[in-house]
C-alpha cells in the first residue's frame, strides 16, 4: 500500500490511533488506567475562583463543585450566584482542611501554587493547579518529591491546556520519526514584554469590606493594601518577583513543553541569561536564555546534546528573527509567528505553534510520508485529570513531569537574576560554580505560610 503523503492541510487534520490502541512512544506519557471511569462525581473545591479560575472551573463543572474560595467577595458573589449550592470561603487552607473535598483546582496568583498543591497532596486530594507549577526551583523540586510519595494513590495535573491538542502530538511524533535528524537545538519565542513597575511600593488603600488580603499576600512579605497589587490579573502582579515569574513563567511553560517532550528533556547541565540588568522588584521586560542539555538515550533523535534557547520581548524577537530565518529562508516569516518554538535539526528546520507547523527546506518536505500516528488523543485537557482521578490512572501533566518542567524553566529566571552563567547540578540541586546564588532557588517565607 502507497504511504500517505504529507501536506500541511491533511497532516493537521489527520486523527490519532484509538487510545485503546496507545503506547509510549518516547518521551511521550500515556493516560493510564483504561478501565471504565466512575460515575459519581467528585467534590471539587475551587481555589481561585476568578481570571483564569473561571475558566478552569467551567473545565471541571460537570463534577460536583463543593466548595468556592477567593480572596476577593466580589468574585466570590458572582461564582457563587452560577454554582448556588457551593460553601464559599475566603482561605484555601479551609478548603484542604475540608475532609468532604475530592479535589482542588488551584488558579491563584503563582505565590501560592505550591503551597496549596503540597498541603493538598499531603492531605490526599487529587490536585490540578495552573502554570507555573511552583515559584521557585526548590518549590518545583518539593512538587516532585511529594507527588512522587503519593503517586498512585492521586491524580494531579498542570493547566498546560495546549499540551491536549493534536498540533503538538503531530510535532512530537514528527521529532521522534527523525524527520530532521537529530535535534541539536529548539528556539522557543514569545513576543509578550514586561510593563513598568512603577512606583515598586504601591501607598496605602483602605482594604475594601471582606476582602482577605492576608491571605492573598499570603507567604510573601507583609504591606499596607493598594489594588494595583493584584487588580488585572495575571498580567499584573506576575511583573513583580514577589508573586509571578514573568513571561518565561507563563507562557513558558506552555511552549517549552513542546521541546521537554518532543526531545525527553530533563535536567540542564548549564544555563545563561542575557537581557537588561536585573531588578530586584520587576520581572524583564527581554530575555534570551540558553539551557544546556547533555545527549539523552532511548531514541537516535535525542543522542547528542541539546541546547533550548528563549526569547521574549522585542530584542528576544529581534535576535531571534537575525538567527532563525536565514534557517528557513522563504518557507515561513519568522516575524510573522508571535509565539513559536523551532527545532533545530541535521536535515532541517521545524517550526511549530500551537495550531500549525511548517518544514524546512519545503522542496526536501514537499511529499515527506507522514508518520503513523501513534500518540491517542487527548481524553481533552481537564478530562485527562477527571478521569486519573476515578481510575488510578495518571494525566500526561502531572507533576512529575510539569514540575521536571518548571524547574528547567525557572533556573532561567535565577540565571537572569544572578548575572552570569551557572553550572548545575540537578542530583544535588546546587549551583556548583556560584554559591552565591543558591538563595535565588528559593524564597523567604512570610510566617504561617511555608510548605
Amino acid at each position: 500500500m502507497t504511504k500517505p503523503r504529507l501536506n500541511r492541510r491533511s497532516f493537521l487534520k489527520s486523527s490519532s490511533a484509538t487510545a485503546a490502541a496507545a503506547f509510549a512512544l518516547g518521551p511521550v506519557l500515556h493516560v493510564s488506567g483504561q478501565e471504565t471511569a466512575s460515575k459519581e462525581k467528585l467534590n471539587i473545591g475551587i481555589i481561585g475562583a476568578g481570571g483564569r479560575g473561571a475558566s478552569n472551573t467551567g473545565g471541571v463543572a460537570g463534577e460536583n463543585i463543593y466548595t468556592l474560595c477567593d480572596t476577593n467577595p466580589d468574585v466570590l458573589q458572582q461564582t457563587k450566584s452560577r454554582y448556588p449550592n457551593a460553601k464559599t470561603c475566603s482561605d484555601w487552607r479551609e478548603v484542604i482542611a475540608d475532609k468532604q473535598v475530592d479535589a482542588v483546582v488551584i488558579s491563584t496568583a503563582d505565590h501560592h501554587h505550591a503551597l496549596a498543591s503540597i498541603a493538598a497532596m499531603r492531605a490526599g486530594k487529587h490536585i490540578y493547579c495552573e502554570k507555573p507549577l511552583a515559584h521557585t526551583v526548590k518549590e518545583a523540586r518539593a512538587m516532585q518529591n511529594v507527588y512522587a510519595e503519593k503517586k498512585g494513590t492521586l491524580a494531579t495535573q498542570m493547566g498546560t491546556q495546549i499540551h491536549a491538542t493534536e498540533n503538538y502530538r503531530r510535532v512530537v511524533e514528527l521529532i521522534a520519526a527523525g524527520a530532521i535528524g537529530p535535534v541539536t537545538e529548539a528556539h522557543v519565542w514569545c513576543s509578550r514584554t514586561i510593563n513598568p513597575v512603577e512606583p515598586a511600593v504601591l501607598p496605602e488603600q483602605s482594604v475594601p469590606e471582606g476582602f482577605n488580603w492576608d491571605t492573598w499576600l499570603g507567604p510573601a512579605e507583609m504591606r499596607p493594601y493598594n489594588e494595583a497589587y493584584w487588580k488585572g490579573g495575571n498580567l499584573n502582579w506576575n511583573r513583580r518577583w514577589e508573586f509571578g515569574n514573568g513571561v518565561l513563567g507563563d507562557m513558558g511553560s506552555h511552549l517549552i513543553d513542546l521541546p521537554f517532550w518532543a526531545l525527553s528533556l530533563k535536567h540542564p547541565t548549564t544555563i545563561q541569561s542575557e537581557g537588561p540588568a536585573p531588578d530586584t522588584v520587576a520581572c524583564p521586560p527581554w530575555q534570551v536564555i540558553t539551557w544546556e542539555h547533555p545527549a539523552r538515550e532511548g531514541n537516535a533523535n535525542w543522542s547528542k546534546p541539546t541546547k533550548v534557547v528563549w526569547y521574549h520581548g522585542p530584542e528576544g524577537m529581534q535576535r531571534r528573527s537575525e538567527y532563525l530565518q536565514p534557517l528557513v529562508g522563504n518557507d515561513t516569516t519568522i516575524n510573522q509567528w508571535g509565539i513559536g518554538v523551532a527545532f533545530i535539526g541535521e536535515q532541517g528546520v521545524l517550526v511549530a505553534d500551537y495550531g500549525k507547523l511548517v518544514l524546512s527546506p519545503g522542496d526536501k518536505f514537499k511529499d515527506y510520508p507522514a508518520p503513523e500516528n501513534r500518540i491517542a488523543p487527548s481524553l481533552g485537557h481537564y478530562k485527562e485529570w477527571l478521569h486519573a482521578a476515578k481510575t488510578g490512572g495518571e494525566s500526561l501533566c502531572n507533576f512529575s513531569y510539569s514540575g521536571a518542567l518548571i524547574e528547567h524553566n525557572l533556573l532561567g529566571n535565577v540565571a537572569h537574576r544572578a548575572g552570569k552563567k551557572l553550572e548545575w547540578d540537578a542530583e544535588n540541586l546546587r549551583i556548583t560554580n556560584a554559591p552565591e546564588a543558591a538563595k535565588l532557588l528559593t524564597k523567604s517565607y512570610r510566617d504561617g505560610w511555608g510548605i
